[in-house]
């Protein structure tokens, strides 16, 4: 198996747009959740999300170019345009058979559903725009970072729900491994902070409704939660096969070492109790890796925010490290940048490269209250100046599918 590093990194998140604007916020422990913008959410139960609230896509995207494209798809131009500069790599005609692209989306192009549902409804189906399919359809993300670009490689991507950008780096990292492809750009993307999504995940039971604090409305970990906020954005990472970024004197972030998949085969939406499938998903990424799990020293977790999610990641992780589960930082950067569905993982992957590069691990805010059932150590309300060998970034998804990717500091 081909080693695999990472060699750039691009974002867009309600932190701000670019990694260093996001990191920078993450590190100083700012929350990007407000009031909603996006539409009028007067009479909802709901009234916040993380909103990106900088972007401009002509700075990505030919002016043109932008109405073919929902928001999910401007963010993935943009993220994977940052990622592919950041890395100094060069598609040329020369290589580009083996330079791919992998990158997914949990919902895809909901506002545009339904924008053009209320089209048709009210001027009827002539006033449909022809580019309504491409702006939707969740491989569009990859389709067009591939066009932009000249990647004609691999090109893919997972909608697995909120374990998909985890999923989409994984499976690419396993195609350079293999010898499939030399470089991929990867990672996850979303947007749909919209009125059917809101009322959508409300109906669940799964939002937090602190409208009068929206800054402190995800509060992972902490005895007070009551829900998840909804977020956008997208998170991207450049792929390479380790020997060739060496020889072209690429800037290495983290080496991708490890990752795991599998599902809990137990419930729609609820994880498995006392977190048996993400411990095991755990279990096999740190087996894969070759790592012993005296290794880990930082957990990016899921740490949506929601009860048993949070209870049942803590349950999984000392399962999995028994006792070293005391020495491991846990965080979750949710508390600060909502829950981001699809884009999580993509967002959360770069986020664990920046740990170990940047020695500081971002703090989970809003840990006000201790809840006794989740009893590690979170990164309590700020940052951390920590050396690590490696990390794991942890997502877990609707329908009990689980993934985990293993960095390493790279030698």
């Amino acid at each position: 198996m081909r080693r695999v590093v990472i060699t750039g990194m691009g974002m867009v998140s309600p932190l701000g747009t670019g990694v260093g604007k996001s990191w920078k916020a993450a590190v100083e422990g700012r929350s990007g959740i407000g009031r909603i913008t996006k539409f009028d959410s007067t009479g909802f139960p709901v009234r916040i999300a993380g909103e990106v609230t900088d972007f401009d896509p002509v700075r990505y995207i030919e002016k043109k170019e932008v109405k073919k494209m929902d928001l999910f798809i401007q963010y993935a131009v943009a993220a994977a345009s940052m990622a592919h500069e950041d890395s100094g790599f060069r598609i040329t005609d020369e290589n580009a058979d083996r330079v791919g692209v992998y990158i997914g989306a949990g919902i895809g192009g909901l506002p545009a559903i339904e924008h053009w549902h209320t089209v048709i409804k009210e001027k009827g189906p002539d006033r449909v725009t022809p580019f309504f399919i491409p702006m939707v359809i969740i491989n569009l993300a990859s389709g067009q970072v591939s066009i932009k670009l000249g990647a004609r490689g691999p090109n893919s991507c997972a909608v697995t729900a909120c374990a998909t950008g985890t999923h989409s780096i994984g499976d690419a990292f396993r195609l350079i491994q293999t010898g499939e492809a030399d470089a991929m750009l990867a990672g996850g993307t979303e947007s749909t902070i919209t009125p059917l999504c809101i009322a959508g995940f409300n109906a669940m039971k799964a939002l937090s409704t602190r409208n009068d604090a929206p800054e402190k409305a995800s509060r992972p970990f902490d005895r007070d939660r009551d829900g998840f906020v909804v977020g956008e954005g997208c998170g991207v990472v450049m792929l390479e096969e380790m020997e060739s970024a060496r020889k072209r004197g690429a800037r290495i972030y983290a080496e991708v070492v490890g990752y795991a998949l599998n599902s809990d085969a137990y419930h729609m939406t609820t994880p498995s109790p006392d977190g048996i499938g993400a411990a095991k998903c755990m279990e096999l990424a740190i087996r894969n890796s070759g790592l012993a799990k005296e290794d880990i020293g930082y957990i990016n977790a899921h740490g949506t925010s929601t009860h048993y999610n949070d209870l049942y990641e803590t349950m999984a992780i000392k399962r999995v490290f028994g006792p070293h589960a005391k020495n491991i930082a846990v965080s979750s950067t949710k508390g600060m940048t909502g829950h981001l569905l699809g884009a999580a993982g993509g967002v959360e992957a770069v986020f664990t490269a920046l740990s170990i590069k940047e020695n500081v691990l971002p703090p989970t805010v809003n840990y006000d209250t201790p809840d006794p059932e989740c009893d590690l150590d979170y990164v309590p309300n700020a940052a951390r100046e920590a050396k690590v060998k490696a990390a794991m970034s942890n997502s877990f998804g609707f329908g009990g599918t689980n993934a985990v990717l293993v960095l390493k500091r790279f030698e």
